[in-house]
């Protein structure tokens, strides 16, 4: 648990935004106090990490990433590899959250340094309750390093 802070930091990184909207709605929803940041891509992914630019000078360090694969312009895959290649990225929790249950995915995904690989439900209460299991395990039960 995060101490001295009242609310957790997501970074949701998600370019379809039917999905999006219905991860912010169930991470605000939850038992957990959340504050969602959300990126379109893995170009505004990386630009929020490393805080650039005036509209990401101030972002938070997010204590969870929830981050699609196959996006425009820069996917999951190359996000995972920029992150766990910079020391001041390579602690945040990644939790990949995507539609593909392909095993080179999840294989590929894993060896990039994903700490967990969820296949979205296609049914919206599933969807929901997957969303709101991944903010139970890494805000209730996991211990987050105090960065």
């Amino acid at each position: 648990m995060k101490q001295g802070h009242a609310e957790f930091e997501i970074l949701l990184v998600e370019d379809n935004p039917g999905d999006a909207g219905l991860a912010r709605a169930a991470l605000t929803e939850g038992k957990m106090l959340c504050r969602v940041h959300h990126a379109k891509d893995g170009v505004e992914a990386m630009a929020f990490l490393r805080r650039e630019g005036p509209l990401y000078a101030q972002a938070p360090r997010p204590d969870l990433m929830l981050l699609d694969l196959n996006m425009p312009r820069m996917n999951g895959r190359e996000v995972l590899r920029e992150m766990r290649a910079d020391p001041a990225l390579r602690t945040i929790p990644v939790v990949v959250l995507t539609t593909s249950d392909v095993e080179r995915d999840i294989e590929s995904a894993y060896s990039l340094g994903a700490n967990s690989y969820v296949t979205k439900p296609v049914d919206f209460d599933q969807f929901i309750r997957a969303i709101q299991m991944i903010e139970d395990y890494w805000f209730s039960i996991v211990r987050l390093p105090a960065n």
